[in-house]
C-alpha cells in the first residue's frame, strides 16, 4: 500500500483482545501483531491512532482480583439544613484502572520501542468532550502528535470517571475520536470475523455481512454481550458505526487476532473504488476475496465537526418540544424561536444541551386556560436534533409559544430573540424507518444505561 493516498486510521481494541478472560494476563501475541500492523501502516505513510481498553483487566491481574467490578462509582447528593453536599460512592473500579493503566502503557511502550516507534498516551473523559474548548484542544493535540509521526494511544480516563459522565464503552470513544480527527477508517477489532446474520456459535447457517450501506435497515444478530472483562458487545459496535459513518468514516468490524488484515481490507476497498471506475470504461479485473469483515459505508453527506459535537459530544439536560410546522421552519432558517416551542421538560440552564423533540401541537380540548404557560409534556414525540439553549428551563417555560417581542414584558429583560441560535443547533434525519436491527432478540450488552443503546442514536442529518 506504499505510495497510495495517506489515510487516517483508528484501531479500537477491546479488553478481550488485550487481556485473557481467565488468567487476566496480557495477550502478548495479539498485542505484538497489532504493533507490527500499526508500524507498517505508519511506514506506508498513514496516520494511526489506537483506542485501547484493558486498564481495569490488567489492574485485576496486578492486584490479584478475581472478578471485574460491576458498577462505577456514582455521585450522590445529600442535604443538611444549610447546604447540599455531593459525595462519591467509591468502588475498586477506579483504583484498578489506575494500577492497570500504568502497566498497560508500559507494555505498549515496550513493544513499540522494539520497532523504534514513539507513542503517546491520551486519556479522555466525557467532560473533555462536553467542553468545546477542551474538545478543540484534544483535536489539536491529536493532530500535532500525528504530524510528529507519533501513534497516540487513547483510552477513557477510568480513574476519574463516574457513571454520570462515562462514555459507556470504548466503542463509542473510538467513534468520537475518529470523527474528531476526520479519520478515513475506524477498525473495531473484536473476537469474531464481523457482523453475522445470526449467532455463529449456535447457528451453522450464519454468515458474515460484507457491506452495510444503511444501518437503519440492518438485519443482523447483535446478541453478543461482550466478555466478562469488557463492557461492549456487538450492539455497542453498531452504535459506534452509526456515529462514525455519520461523520464520513468508513467503519470495519473484524477479528483482532489477525490485525495484518487491516491493510488488506483497506487495499480491497481502495481497489474496489478503482475497479468501479475501470468498469465504467469497460475494463474488468478479477480481485481476490478479502479477509472476512463487515464494512459500514460512510454517509454521502457527513456532518461537520461542530454539528457532530452538538449531536454526539454533549449530554442533554432536558427536552424542548416543537410542532411539525416549527420543525419545517427551523430546518429552513436554522434557528428556533420561542413561538415554536409547545412544551419544555428537564432541568437545564443557559447554554446547556437539550434535545429538540417534534410532537403534535395540542388540540383545543387539550389546551389549558393559561396556554402556553401550562401545556403538559407531549406523550408522543421523536427526537430530531440537539442544541445549546439560550434560556434556562424556568425562563423558557414562561416564554414558550410567545413572540420574541413579548419576551421583555414577560421576563422583565430581553435576552436572545432565539431559543436556540443557528450556530448552536444541529439535526438528525427524521426517523421514518426502524432504527434497530430487526433480529435484535437478546438484551443489549451491559452498560450503565438500562435502555438498548441502538435506540439512543438517531441517524445524522445531511442538512448541516
Amino acid at each position: 500500500m506504499a505510495g497510495s493516498k495517506s489515510l487516517k486510521v483508528v484501531i479500537k481494541l477491546g479488553t478481550s483482545s488485550i487481556v485473557d478472560e481467565k488468567s487476566h494476563e496480557p495477550i502478548l501475541s495479539n498485542l505484538t501483531l497489532i504493533v507490527e500492523a500499526a508500524v507498517k501502516l505508519r511506514k506506508d505513510g498513514h496516520d494511526v491512532i489506537i483506542v485501547s481498553s484493558g486498564a481495569v483487566g490488567v489492574g485485576m491481574r496486578r492486584m490479584d482480583v478475581a472478578e471485574r467490578p460491576k458498577h462505577l462509582p456514582s455521585i450522590q447528593v445529600c442535604s443538611t439544613s444549610f447546604l447540599w453536599i455531593a459525595f462519591q460512592l467509591t468502588q475498586p473500579f477506579q483504583a484498578l484502572a489506575a494500577v492497570g493503566q500504568c502497566q498497560l502503557m508500559s507494555t505498549w511502550d515496550s513493544l513499540f520501542s522494539h520497532l523504534r516507534q514513539p507513542i503517546a498516551q491520551i486519556l479522555i473523559t466525557r467532560n473533555d468532550i462536553v467542553d468545546r474548548t477542551q474538545y478543540v484542544n484534544a483535536q489539536n493535540t491529536l493532530a500535532q502528535l500525528l504530524s510528529m509521526g507519533v501513534i497516540p494511544i487513547v483510552n477513557e480516563n477510568d480513574t476519574l470517571t463516574v457513571s454520570e459522565i462515562k462514555f459507556g464503552d470504548n466503542d463509542t470513544l473510538s467513534a468520537i475520536t475518529a470523527a474528531m480527527i476526520e479519520a478515513d477508517y475506524l477498525f473495531l477489532m473484536t473476537d469474531v470475523d464481523g457482523l453475522y446474520t445470526a449467532n455463529p456459535r449456535t447457528n451453522p447457517d450464519a454468515r458474515v455481512i460484507d457491506i452495510v450501506q444503511d444501518i437503519s435497515s440492518l438485519e443482523a444478530d447483535v446478541s453478543s454481550a461482550g466478555s466478562s472483562l469488557g463492557t461492549g458487545g456487538m450492539g455497542s459496535k453498531i452504535v459506534a458505526a452509526r456515529l462514525a459513518t455519520s461523520a464520513g468514516v468508513t467503519t470495519v468490524i473484524t477479528r483482532s487476532s489477525r490485525p495484518g488484515t487491516i491493510e488488506e481490507i483497506i487495499e480491497h476497498h481502495s481497489s474496489n473504488d478503482a475497479t468501479s471506475s475501470d468498469s465504467a470504461l469497460g475494463v474488468e479485473e478479477t480481485k481476490p476475496d478479502p479477509p472476512l469483515h463487515t464494512c459500514f459505508l460512510p454517509s454521502d453527506s457527513p456532518v461537520h465537526s461542530r454539528s457532530f459535537w452538538l449531536l454526539h459530544g454533549l449530554k442533554p439536560h432536558g427536552s424542548v418540544y416543537i410542532d411539525e410546522e416549527a420543525y419545517n421552519t427551523i430546518r429552513d432558517t436554522g434557528y428556533l424561536l420561542p413561538s415554536g416551542v409547545i412544551a419544555v421538560e428537564g432541568k437545564f440552564g443557559y447554554m446547556e444541551a437539550i434535545k429538540v423533540m417534534v410532537a403534535p401541537r395540542p388540540s383545543q380540548t387539550e389546551l389549558n386556560d393559561d396556554y402556553p404557560m401550562a401545556c403538559s409534556t407531549p406523550k408522543e414525540a421523536k427526537e430530531v436534533g440537539r442544541g445549546l439553549i439560550n434560556y434556562g428551563y424556568a425562563e423558557l417555560s414562561r416564554i414558550k409559544g410567545l413572540r420574541s417581542t413579548q419576551i421583555h414584558s414577560v421576563l422583565g429583560y430581553s435576552g436572545s430573540e432565539y431559543a436556540v441560535s443557528r450556530e448552536n443547533l444541529a439535526f438528525f434525519e427524521m426517523p421514518s424507518r426502524c432504527m434497530t436491527p430487526t433480529s435484535l432478540s437478546s438484551p443489549a450488552p451491559e452498560t450503565n444505561n438500562d435502555k438498548n443503546p441502538l435506540n439512543d442514536i438517531p441517524a445524522a442529518s445531511a442538512n448541516q
